[in-house]
């Protein structure tokens, strides 16, 4: 896998790495969100997950995340191109590839992802790019899997920076910054899916992303990713 990435990371085209960039997407959101609903069902016949909402989906909601999703990955696919670029005139320098370093790797950036993701959402959530942005992530009133990239293409766009707000300043493990995106969605179908664990009581039931799909709901609050600190750390300072 090593050598791959280092082919990959050298000598491909940035066609070429657009092009794998948009079927890595693609395949995390079309393959491993299918996997993970199905995962989530047989939870649910076993009663380990209960639905948070049992209000029908419409198929032309489906739709719409599907539509905006789609255009989310090619923006996604364009936001590799200048951490490679960075990476080929040696801006960004790169770990070796031990495990060590992967894990950390991946720890690092999901806390960076947690930051990141709480200061544009809480941007986003002002009143005018609600209005002219946002509101179509909102479309999902209950979400979905497949309303994890369903966004305006700035949003997208602005989702996007997380590796590339970072990784020119700590080095990191390529596989580890290949790995993340994985990481990130499976967080993010957690957060989305409309199952929780539990019956509701209590506050370890917001452990599976209850609290996102809560937000979709609300409108409101719980403007974090997934770990929720920053929510509970700005609502004691005020």
């Amino acid at each position: 896998m090593e050598a791959l990435l280092e082919r990959i990371l050298y000598q491909y085209t940035y066609l070429a790495l657009f092009g794998l960039a948009v079927a890595y997407f693609a395949i995390l959101y079309f393959g491993v969100g299918a996997l993970f609903l199905q995962a989530c069902r047989f939870l649910e016949s076993r009663n380990f997950l209960h639905k948070i909402s049992e209000r029908e989906i419409p198929k032309e909601q489906l739709t719409f995340e599907i539509k905006h999703s789609v255009q989310s990955i090619l923006i996604f696919g364009l936001s590799v191109l200048p951490i490679i670029y960075l990476v080929r005139i040696d801006v960004i320098q790169l770990l070796p590839n031990i495990w060590f370093y992967v894990l950390m790797g991946l720890v690092i950036l999901t806390l960076w992802n947690e930051v990141h993701f709480y200061v544009v959402h809480r941007m986003l959530h002002h009143k005018f790019m609600m209005q002219h942005v946002h509101y179509i992530h909102h479309k999902s009133t209950i979400p979905t899997v497949y309303a994890v990239y369903s966004f305006h293409w700035l949003e997208a766009a602005l989702l996007s920076t997380i590796p590339l707000t970072i990784v020119p300043f700590i080095p990191f493990s390529m596989v580890a910054v290949f790995i993340y995106p994985t990481v990130s969605i499976l967080l993010n179908f957690a957060g989305h899916c409309n199952y929780r664990f539990g019956d509701g009581k209590g506050d370890s039931w917001r452990l599976f992303g209850t609290a996102h799909n809560e937000h979709h709901t609300k409108g409101r609050r719980n403007y974090g990713f997934a770990l929720n600190f920053l929510d509970k750390l700005f609502s004691k300072a005020k």
